[in-house]
């Protein structure tokens, strides 16, 4: 079985997530939508609520799992038994972050990250714009699937 993750703490979910996610569910078994817990971060969603929009976005995909975890992902990775590791690329500086934490992942372990480009027209979306636009009263539905919502 083809398993993997796809890290992050999605605060929120963004368009740009739901991209990858559906464009990676094509490429594995089984993938887990990965939602890292880190003590020291203020968020601004609960993590129980970004565990709700997650499943609820994905509720009718049997091969997507929502998990929480903390610590180091290859750790994680090997708790679960996943190979790979699913990341999201927008632009050159994601790919030169993203290259030196796949370089040290798998020199920490076996597992693989893969990388796919986020579609044209969503590459601009980010959680910490989406939660600037959420905090000064704009509009963020066009950045977000429709499960993510602010009562």
């Amino acid at each position: 079985m083809r398993r993997a993750i796809f890290p992050g703490s999605f605060d929120p979910l963004t368009l740009g997530h739901f991209d990858i996610i559906q464009r990676g569910i094509t490429l594995f078994d089984e993938l887990i939508i990965a939602i890292g817990v880190n003590s020291e971060k203020k968020y601004m969603f609960t993590l129980e609520e970004r565990m709700h929009f997650i499943e609820q976005a994905f509720k009718d995909e049997p091969k997507i799992k929502v998990l929480t975890y903390e610590g180091l992902t290859v750790d994680f990775c090997k708790k679960i038994e996943a190979d790979f590791i699913l990341r999201g690329l927008r632009n050159p500086g994601d790919f030169e972050f993203e290259k030196a934490i796949a370089h040290t992942n798998r020199k920490l372990s076996e597992i693989e990250t893969v990388f796919l480009l986020t579609s044209s027209g969503k590459s601009y979306i980010s959680s910490s714009i989406v939660r600037d636009v959420i905090r000064n009263g704009g509009d963020y539905t066009g950045l977000v699937p429709d499960t993510v919502r602010i009562s």
